[in-house]
């Protein structure tokens, strides 16, 4: 994928993210200065937001990360007023996400990209390829799909909607068709035809489905036949509304498949968008993609700063370590 860090795209995304992110009486967007008016910052005001960061799903690991950092600088005196204390929070958060800020980025000299799409049902699968292909496509990469989900009752026809919408090719078979056989038919046709990146959708399963990861695990063994590198990326799809079980379902895939990138989405229906730092802070995988909608607009590249800007409502350059 090109850099789009401050392209008129990647500013319009930022607005969406904070517009719709953390929605409603969520847990830090309501101002730490109703917490905070005139107080000194103490152990009280951090166990209060200790609280407000487990509530909002940040987990026990980024929490203790975030908290120990920042009573070490109240106890070296750093930290005197609600604004010291908001941009020392943006600190501690940006130095946790920084590190999974890594955009697709498609190998040189290989054609085609295989990414393999993964994740439970509901999590947004579909969508995300959808939206996916259509960046590839802006970014100038001929795109194809294979239909791997054959066994959700109308999966491969809303692969084909989306298809269509983008004006891909799309490799299919009859429903119960072997998903292994499916996508190595999109590899070979895709090969012949000379497409550039083939974005592979698989059936939505529960991660502690030990079949049917199993059956994931084949799908990559059947691939590497043609091609020994692919799938080059597996792209793990997260709904960001479940909370912890975001991180389970990560490690489980991680475990099973080498996950190579994130996409955490439906963002936008919770106040709960801290569950981020707990996948980061405990997987170190690459997060590519965050999604807060439906529309192809609500779908951008992971930035960190503007995530961590985002989630406190603050100022996107005002706490940069």
């Amino acid at each position: 994928m090109t850099n789009e860090a401050d392209t008129p795209k990647a500013r319009g995304f930022f607005k969406r993210l904070r517009a719709k992110l953390n929605q409603g009486p969520a847990w830090l967007s309501t101002d730490l200065g109703e917490l905070l008016p005139g107080r000194k910052i103490d152990g009280e005001i951090l166990d209060e937001l200790e609280t407000r960061l487990i509530t909002a799903d940040v987990g026990t690991e980024a929490t203790g990360r975030i908290l120990g950092e920042l009573r070490r600088r109240v106890a070296r005196k750093e930290l005197s007023d609600a604004d010291a204390l908001l941009k020392a929070l943006h600190q501690a958060m940006l130095e946790i996400l920084l590190p999974v800020e890594k955009p697709l980025a498609l190998r040189a000299g290989v054609k085609p990209y295989v990414i393999l799409v993964v994740g439970i049902n509901g999590a947004g699968k579909t969508t995300t390829i959808g939206k996916l292909a259509h960046r590839l496509q802006a970014d100038g990469k001929s795109v194809m799909l294979a239909a791997g989900d054959t066994f959700r009752a109308a999966a491969r026809e809303q692969l084909q909607v989306w298809a269509e919408r983008n004006k891909v090719p799309i490799i299919t078979q009859q429903d119960g068709a072997e998903p292994a056989a499916v996508i190595f038919d999109g590899l070979q046709a895709a090969r012949a035809r000379g497409i550039d990146v083939l974005i592979a959708d698989t059936a939505g399963r529960l991660h502690t489905q030990t079949h049917l990861m199993d059956e994931l695990k084949k799908v990559k063994r059947v691939l590497a036949r043609l091609d020994p590198g692919a799938p080059h990326e597996v792209l793990l799809v997260l709904d960001g509304t479940i909370g912890q079980n975001a991180v389970a379902q990560a490690e489980e895939f991680n475990k099973g498949l080498g996950v190579t990138g994130l996409v955490v989405t439906k963002l936008d229906g919770t106040a709960k968008g801290g569950v981020v730092l707990a996948i980061a802070e405990r997987l170190k995988i690459p997060i590519r993609f965050v999604g807060v909608g439906e529309q192809t607009e609500d779908f951008g590249v992971f930035n960190a700063s503007e995530f961590v800007s985002a989630l406190l409502k603050s100022d996107p350059g005002a706490a940069h370590p």
